[in-house]
């Protein structure tokens, strides 16, 4: 079975912005649909309680208070229209493109947008990749919060990438270590880089962690008690626990071999251990690895300080 490797999600700043023309264009507009998730190249993750159009709104209706947009009021004129163009400033993946497309329809569904990349691309600084044009009032308002959105998953996506590919035949994981309010919008850029998701909550994965082992009385009774409760519950999910030894491997490994268990995956955490020159020594997690000897998935975690 492939290894793994986890990552937490990184935010590059400043990763695109837009530049406005202003131009007169017929007052006369034809308003176009939503995005439709059935075109969008990466779909985001299905959450079932996860409201992406009400993150939207709450991210306008912060900007705009009780008083819309004061500065573009006193301004701009009302009927005046302009064309803006999103432009890349650094190398990299691009990401948020649909849900960038998301924010403009609902500040304004007349706005018209048009993209020359798609979610997932490679693009280089300079690169003139969409543009939108519309009210000019409704661009100002929406263009921020849109680029916040792609600006921070594209960082993700980039990163995610140059790992992804660095781990290969390993994949990479992203964890529950999310802006709060943000999961999916991280969770959906780390699919876009060319990474997976692990869970997307405490809900739809068991996984045994420290704390849980320490309360339960040891890992054998953590796993026992997991067991006993999916069937139980007539629930079937991957199970995944946590390890820190050798020894916890030999335990868990001892545990399912003499009871039927849902345990899928074990994690060896921190088994990497830095040395003073900057090099790694990874025979403590090349040894945990040879015992588990494919008997399960393996994901390997450590907390690296950036």
């Amino acid at each position: 079975m492939p290894g793994i490797l986890s990552v937490s999600s990184i935010v590059l700043p400043h990763w695109c912005t837009t530049s406005r023309r202003v131009v007169r264009m017929a007052a006369a507009h034809t308003p176009i649909a939503g995005v439709s998730f059935e075109a969008v190249t990466i779909k985001p993750p299905s959450h079932p309680t996860y409201d992406l159009k009400g993150i939207i709104k709450l991210a306008l209706a912060e900007d705009a208070g009780n008083r819309w947009d004061v500065t573009c009021m006193a301004t701009i004129p009302f009927d005046m229209e302009v064309e803006a163009h999103f432009l890349a400033k650094e190398d990299g993946i691009i990401a948020g493109i649909a849900l960038s497309e998301m924010v403009f329809q609902e500040v304004d569904p007349s706005l018209k947008v048009e993209w020359s990349r798609k979610d997932g691309d490679y693009v280089r600084k300079g690169l003139q990749f969409g543009k939108v044009y519309g009210r000019a009032h409704s661009i100002v308002v929406a263009e921020r919060i849109a680029l916040n959105f792609m600006q921070r998953m594209s960082g993700i996506a980039t990163l995610t990438k140059a790992m992804a590919d660095a781990a290969q035949p390993a994949y990479i994981l992203e964890t529950r270590k999310t802006a709060p309010g943000l999961r999916l919008v991280d969770k959906w850029a780390v699919l876009i880089g060319g990474g997976r998701n692990h869970r997307l909550g405490l809900f739809d994965m068991v996984l045994i962690k420290d704390n849980h082992i320490s309360i339960a009385g040891g890992i054998s009774n953590a796993l026992r008690s997991v067991d006993q409760y999916l069937e139980r519950e007539n629930l079937q999910m991957e199970v995944e626990v946590e390890t820190r030894t050798h020894e916890e491997v030999k335990e868990v490994l001892q545990y399912a071999s003499q009871t039927k268990t849902s345990l899928t995956r074990i994690m060896l955490d921190n088994m990497v251990v830095p040395l003073p020159n900057g090099d790694v020594d990874v025979s403590m997690l090349k040894e945990a690895v040879e015992l588990i000897n494919r008997k399960f998935e393996t994901e390997v975690s450590h907390d690296f300080i950036m």
